[in-house]
């Protein structure tokens, strides 16, 4: 179930991504074809991969069906098109193989035509992120370590793209800058020092998680002292990380948790968890996108 605040983010991207496309026109090319003219067509993956984005496609075509009937209305053409139809055989999370027919969209020619390339925009984009997020997650399959998403997401796309990596299960870092502390090298600099900084976020969001970036162990011991509640190992070597975490069992007791971050690569992910580390985030996930190869054909 989507949350409401995605549900209108879906609303407003939806609306924008078709506003580049027809710019307040018309999709002069779709207009070759007679205004009344139906059609049927499938969506096909031609890659394997994580389905992400059935809501994104869904919208799409609600709006283009609204925007159809009221330029028909403002027209001469007096009668109104049929909704599109869309019929889904595969869901959000889904594993499918390459070459799988993932939905039917039967409807109006022109809408289906115009509709096409942003439906399969986000369809192919939130499904490479939610593909790439359970390749890294089944290496962390055999560990208690999780894996976390982060502020490195494509413009625009943060709810889709944080929504995506939890269909490839993962888990959502803070979403923005308003949700959580990640209190880093300046933030440290510009507030006189760790403990000063934590003590200053405590004071002001007393509900809100305090994270703190570390680049040597007598950070960490000083982020642990002023009992962060997570605390991000910025490029620590797998020695350093191995002490990190000995250094916050005695400290701490289990209060705070350790996650590193920084260069992390599918094929180092493992080595990084055995260390007993409890999260890993990685900006590729979001950042790096390779979208996953669709095909839309009418029948």
């Amino acid at each position: 179930m989507l949350s409401t605040q995605l549900q209108q983010d879906i609303t407003k991207t939806i609306a924008w991504s078709l506003h580049e496309d027809l710019n307040d026109s018309q999709d002069i090319t779709a207009e070759l074809i007679p205004s009344e003219h139906c059609a049927v067509a499938t969506v096909i993956s031609r890659d394997e991969c994580i389905i992400c984005g059935v809501e994104w496609v869904n919208e799409v075509f609600r709006q283009l069906d609204a925007l159809t009937n009221k330029n028909s209305q403002q027209s001469t053409q007096q009668h109104k098109q049929p909704a599109t139809k869309i019929t889904w055989f595969v869901s959000d999370g889904q594993h499918v193989g390459a070459n799988t027919t993932l939905f039917e969209l039967s409807g109006n020619a022109r809408t289906l035509l115009t509709g096409e390339r942003t439906a399969l925009n986000f369809l192919q984009t939130l499904s490479g992120t939610a593909t790439i997020t359970s390749q890294y997650v089944k290496q962390l399959s055999d560990t208690n370590t999780q894996l976390l998403d982060t502020r490195k997401t494509l413009p625009g796309l943060r709810s889709a793209q944080k929504y995506a990596v939890t269909c490839g299960g993962g888990v959502n870092h803070r979403i923005g800058l308003f949700d959580a502390f990640l209190i880093k090298e300046n933030h440290i600099t510009a507030c006189g020092g760790i403990e000063k900084a934590i003590l200053t976020a405590r004071n002001n969001h007393q509900d809100k998680k305090v994270e703190v970036e570390v680049e040597s162990l007598e950070e960490l011991k000083q982020a642990l002292n002023a009992a962060a509640d997570i605390i991000m190992l910025d490029n620590f070597s797998h020695q350093m990380i191995d002490k990190a975490v000995l250094l916050t069992g005695e400290i701490s007791q289990g209060r705070t948790k350790l996650e590193v971050s920084g260069n992390m690569t599918i094929e180092t992910l493992k080595s990084y968890a055995k260390s007993g580390i409890d999260y890993i985030s990685v900006g590729a996930l979001t950042k790096h996108v390779n979208a996953i190869d669709l095909s839309m054909r009418f029948s």
